[in-house]
């Protein structure tokens, strides 16, 4: 992560060079992928924003970090118990045993109690504003900005002018960017991942298609996955060419592939003339195919109990790298067909990109111990926390969000994961506002009213402008 006096200026550079922002209309994430099946995902709207101002007040006088001494980054001495809030299940056994075990081997003096996450993000949002926050807690990366608007985390930029090790370049751009809001940091990443077209060759050759030339553009998308539909015998369809709102393409996703933008500036722009077109495009599917037909085989695909995908039904389907863990994690899933991944195919004039989500590791305003908070944050979000968890037995496909780190676990020795490696220094990211997440809400709002023929692109995408303008107003007067 960065630091205010040289961090400041490669935060900028990150920011500007990175910008931007899961699954089929019936079935929405955060956008992020899981981690030993823990997903993290947003249980909450990021702003949703209880009364903190109370918390926030009782506790500035020592605990804003933004009065943090030069003696910031070191902890006290003192033995203090850390309170941890984390996902349960595996992921707590796990992370307990590979990694705080190890800080409280370097630090004897730090105990760590891990609390499991029972209540979601209402329950830590009421916590902080009770006064009785974690430590150290995780929380989507995509809603970090979000939280640090109402007040909600602590600021850890000034631990970084005492701590040389801990720095932008450590990082990807787009990670490190969604952990800063304002200039300051709020968080240091924790896992990340990214989007590509999964591509079945079976199907392709069968359609006469060229299985080693995936399409590169959303032309060549459509006259592929046109070859590839085929109707079932019911009059449904036995398999599919592509859905442009199955698996990790919706909007979100597709926008970025017609080169729109969701910012201009400091405005949310949600209405860009490119994101119009690409609902445009993905309502032309939904006529086209047929929408009531498309979601009777969506149906299908979802009593398999696996990804759609390794049914060997779906031609090209655009998902995360976390669904190649299925193929040692999964019994059910033992495809018969060859298959490929690339690059998400773009529209005509624009490059062909993706975008990255990820989980972080977060300090909660008013944390009892904020020095010992800083001293575990650094290691779990650091080199070493990161090595410990990517080295794991069973951490699969996952990609961490330190290159360093990557290329000490050579993850891109895996041929299929490799393109996700390579695409995560030029990755987008979600917009960092404290609208996020209701813009991500809007766009599925929208998106399921347009496929289904219940208002124009261009209109509805007006109205998430002007919703996201008057919760971003309401956001800012508190």
């Amino acid at each position: 992560m960065e630091k205010r006096n040289k961090g400041t200026q490669q935060l900028k550079t990150g920011m500007i060079k990175f910008f931007v922002t899961a699954l089929s209309v019936s079935l929405v994430l955060t956008g992020c992928g899981g981690t030993n099946g823990e997903s993290g995902t947003n249980s909450t709207d990021a702003n949703n924003t209880t009364n903190t101002e109370k918390a926030n007040t009782d506790n500035a006088a020592n605990k804003d970090a933004g009065a943090v001494n030069s003696d910031a980054g070191k902890d006290s001495g003192e033995k203090v118990t850390l309170e941890f809030w984390g996902w349960q299940g595996k992921f707590q056994q796990d992370f307990t045993k590979i990694v705080i075990s190890e800080f409280e081997k370097l630090h004897p003096n730090i105990k760590v109690k891990y609390i499991p996450d029972q209540g979601g993000n209402d329950k830590l949002t009421t916590l902080i504003a009770g006064g009785t926050p974690p430590d150290v807690g995780i929380l989507d990366r995509f809603m970090v900005g979000a939280w640090a608007a109402k007040g909600s985390l602590e600021k850890l930029t000034p631990y970084l002018d005492t701590d040389s090790e801990v720095k932008a370049d450590n990082y990807y751009p787009g990670p490190w960017a969604e952990a800063n809001y304002k200039n300051d940091l709020y968080a240091l990443p924790f896992n990340t991942d990214n989007r590509v077209i999964y591509y079945n060759k079976t199907l392709m050759k069968e359609a006469g298609l060229d299985p080693e030339k995936p399409p590169t553009t959303i032309s060549e998308m459509d006259a592929m996955a046109e070859k590839i539909f085929k109707k079932s015998s019911s009059g449904g369809y036995e398999q599919v060419g592509f859905i442009p709102w199955m698996g990790q393409s919706y909007l979100y996703t597709q926008s970025w592939n017609f080169g729109g933008e969701w910012t201009k500036g400091e405005e949310l722009t949600p209405n860009d003339p490119q994101i119009v077109k690409a609902l445009e495009w993905m309502v032309g599917y939904a006529k086209k195919y047929d929408m009531s037909k498309i979601n009777k085989f969506n149906d299908v695909m979802g009593k398999t109990g696996i990804n759609p995908f390794w049914t060997g039904k779906v031609g090209f389907m655009v998902d995360g790298n976390w669904i190649l863990n299925d193929l040692t994690s999964n019994a059910k899933v033992k495809p018969t067909f060859d298959w490929g991944v690339a690059m998400m195919p773009s529209e005509d004039g624009y490059p062909q990109t993706t975008w990255a989500g990820g989980h972080s590791f977060v300090m909660p305003k008013g944390a009892k111990h904020p020095k010992e908070a800083w001293e575990f944050l650094r290691f779990i979000g650091g080199h070493d926390g990161t090595l410990l968890w990517a080295k794991r037995a069973d951490a699969g496909n996952d990609i961490t969000a330190m290159p360093k780190v990557n290329e000490e676990i050579k993850i891109t020795e895996n041929p299929k994961l490799k393109l996700f490696v390579e695409m995560m220094n030029s990755a987008h990211y979600r917009p960092v506002t404290p609208a996020g997440q209701k813009m991500w809400d809007e766009t599925f709002r929208v998106q399921d009213l347009a496929l289904n023929g219940k208002g124009e692109p261009k209109k509805l995408l007006d109205e998430v402008k002007k919703n996201v303008d008057n919760e971003l107003k309401k956001l800012q007067a508190k």
